[in-house]
């Protein structure tokens, strides 16, 4: 009887939980991991705090995308100045083909700590997978395909389970917030929230409702015609939302506490690459732990570079009104997989640079953190425009988190680039 509830309602889990679940890419697992080696315990209360806060956010994105029967590209073509629209988009594309490049990096690493094979040669396998199943895969079978990826992440939460723990300090540290001012403590705040509310998560739920709201027969394609919305339409698009947003933070719990009672309490206090993270494991906390750990990075990237690529093709497809979405075969969308595959051939290339792929996964979520506000306000503007979003509109509490979070992000990226300047 329990287990098939749990089947019925994992069945029913769709873009919010997998756009919860790819939050923890490669890029956020080095971030994770590098804060419990250089904090230890302290920036716990971080993945408590961003919880709210980025589940109000997606649910707009979802709910923008699910009404309007368009990405965030295309509502922002169609209500705002061009100035704006190419902006966000130029933003979103840079992030995102550096965060594929090093997450292909990352992953490519973790793949030779399993089997020994050359780094590029996993480099170019797990590339040309990632683009095979984008181009050639049918949507329904595709969206299934990730969803079952999301799975990879309980390797972190069963790893925590085979270490030994200060439990009453996790529960301190996660309670009580550890606030302080210096440039890396700032800085290493700013990473998590980029990392946490990415703006590739904004424009990938968005465009997924909308592909959901495509298999449904409710519209005929992306940006031709407006679907009709119920608000058992909206609230189960929120339950989805929510548990995927929870997914997400409670692994990166997980990996902040795994990291930081091994790292931390073994004074190693910075790691230079996602699977060095696994291989400091090894010794530390046992061959399981180790395994986990790299085969976890292995499948949140195969899990998140579809979607890094896919949501700059659909941010760019749609600014220039192009056939877009992994609903239509390569013949009806070229320019739209055209674009999927040169990002990811750039992320290829960006490998052979002589950039440490933790540094380029590191300063690429400090970017993300930096690029997230302005694309946040214009989230925010789009939800409670009435013209635009009709009946569902933002709520109060939605507004009133949605500017808090936009705030907060606002000025801690403003505080570290003053704290820099200085």
């Amino acid at each position: 009887m329990l287990k098939s509830k749990l089947k019925r309602f994992y069945k029913a889990l769709g873009p919010g939980f997998i756009t919860g679940a790819a939050d923890d890419d490669p890029s956020g697992i080095a971030t994770y991991s590098h804060t419990g080696a250089q904090f230890g315990y302290a920036q716990l209360w971080t993945a408590l705090f961003t919880f709210p806060f980025m589940t109000v956010v997606q649910e707009m994105c979802g709910r923008i995308g699910m009404v309007t029967g368009n990405g965030l590209s295309g509502v922002i073509r169609r209500h705002y100045t061009k100035p704006i629209l190419y902006l966000a988009v130029t933003l979103l594309l840079i992030s995102n083909t550096i965060n594929i490049g090093a997450n292909l990096g990352a992953m490519a690493s973790s793949a030779q700590l399993l089997v020994k094979i050359p780094f590029a040669l996993w480099l170019v396998l797990i590339a040309s997978l990632s683009l095979g199943l984008q181009i050639f895969v049918a949507y329904p079978k595709y969206a299934k395909f990730l969803k079952y990826l999301t799975l990879s992440l309980f390797a972190y939460i069963a790893t925590a389970f085979v270490i030994k723990h200060d439990w009453q300090a996790i529960a301190i540290s996660t309670l009580i917030p550890t606030i302080r001012f210096d440039e890396n403590y700032l800085m290493n705040i700013v990473a998590i929230l980029g990392t946490t509310i990415s703006p590739y998560l904004f424009f990938w739920q968005a465009d997924q409702e909308v592909e959901e709201e495509i298999e449904h027969h409710k519209i005929r394609s992306m940006g031709r015609g407006i679907p009709h919305v119920t608000n058992r339409d909206i609230r189960e698009m929120r339950i989805d939302t929510t548990v995927g947003m929870f997914f997400s933070n409670i692994v990166m719990w997980f990996i902040i506490v795994t990291t930081a009672s091994t790292l931390y309490a073994g004074g190693i206090f910075s790691v230079e690459t996602a699977d060095q993270a696994a291989m400091i494991l090894r010794p530390l906390a046992g061959d399981l732990a180790y395994l986990l750990f790299a085969l976890g990075i292995i499948g949140t990237g195969l899990l998140a570079i579809p979607i890094l690529a896919g949501s700059g093709a659909y941010a760019l497809g749609e600014a220039l009104q192009w056939n877009v979405g992994l609903s239509k075969n390569f013949g009806k969308a070229q320019g739209f997989y055209f674009v999927i595959a040169l990002a990811t051939l750039v992320g290829v290339l960006v490998n052979f640079s002589n950039i440490p792929p933790f540094t380029m996964l590191y300063y690429t979520a400090i970017l993300n953190g930096i690029v997230a506000p302005p694309l946040m306000t214009i989230i925010m503007l789009i939800g409670s425009n009435k013209k635009i979003m009709g009946q569902h509109t933002n709520s109060h509490f939605s507004n009133v988190a949605g500017w808090m979070i936009t705030g907060v992000m606002s000025l801690a990226s403003l505080g570290l680039i003053v704290t820099l300047l200085a």
